[in-house]
């Protein structure tokens, strides 16, 4: 859950509202918890090719006193709003996964939002209908692990390609009977060659 979540939101209550005279308080409330999230939205582009020290650096300074007004905003208009309108259901929602929607807050290299999490899960959404029924337990667990490792090979900047040909290369040369450190096959590990990289290492 993140903040284009909680955006969505609140846009949606507007679009809900749309046909409402201008300047009707709900509508006026839905456009007040946008502004706040675009607010935040608008730091973060500022932040885009920074280190994750300058990051949070300037989170802390712009980002925090945005979120301190927003909460003491939503707390005030849940107790204003009807619960069960669309706009009540933002703020709720918004409250209730507070604790998550400042993760971000704890490390510059946390994204403010998932986008890049639910990119990589896409192929899977997309293809879930092809293996909707595996043949057998054993089948699932091996595709499970087989899309886990191809969508960590990409996350860490490897060409899944080469990576799974250096394992199959690598792998064979083990003893599987003795106790077996694969840390340098990993795909996080330093010690991979250059050619596993989609850009080689400088």
């Amino acid at each position: 859950m993140d903040k284009v979540h909680v955006r969505r939101k609140f846009d949606e209550s507007l679009k809900a509202l749309k046909g409402a005279p201008p300047g009707v308080g709900r509508s006026t409330v839905a456009k007040k918890g946008l502004d706040f999230c675009n607010k935040l939205f608008a730091i973060e582009r500022k932040n885009k090719g920074l280190s994750a020290e300058e990051r949070l650096h300037i989170r802390q300074n712009d980002s925090q006193p945005v979120l301190d007004a927003y909460l003491v905003w939503l707390k005030e208009q849940q107790e204003l709003v009807t619960p069960k309108s669309a706009t009540g259901m933002a703020i709720s929602y918004t409250l209730k996964q507070w604790p998550k929607l400042i993760t971000f807050m704890k490390d510059g290299r946390i994204e403010i939002d998932n986008n890049r999490a639910e990119r990589s899960i896409k192929p899977f959404v997309i293809g879930r209908k092809n293996w909707l029924f595996a043949a057998s337990t054993n089948g699932a667990n091996s595709s499970a692990i087989i899309y886990s490792l191809v969508e960590t090979a990409k996350e860490n900047g490897l060409n899944p390609f080469f990576y799974l040909q250096y394992l199959f290369e690598e792998l064979p040369q083990f003893d599987m009977e003795e106790n077996l450190k694969i840390e340098h096959l990993l795909p996080w590990s330093k010690d991979l060659p250059a050619d596993c990289y989609i850009q080689s290492k400088k």
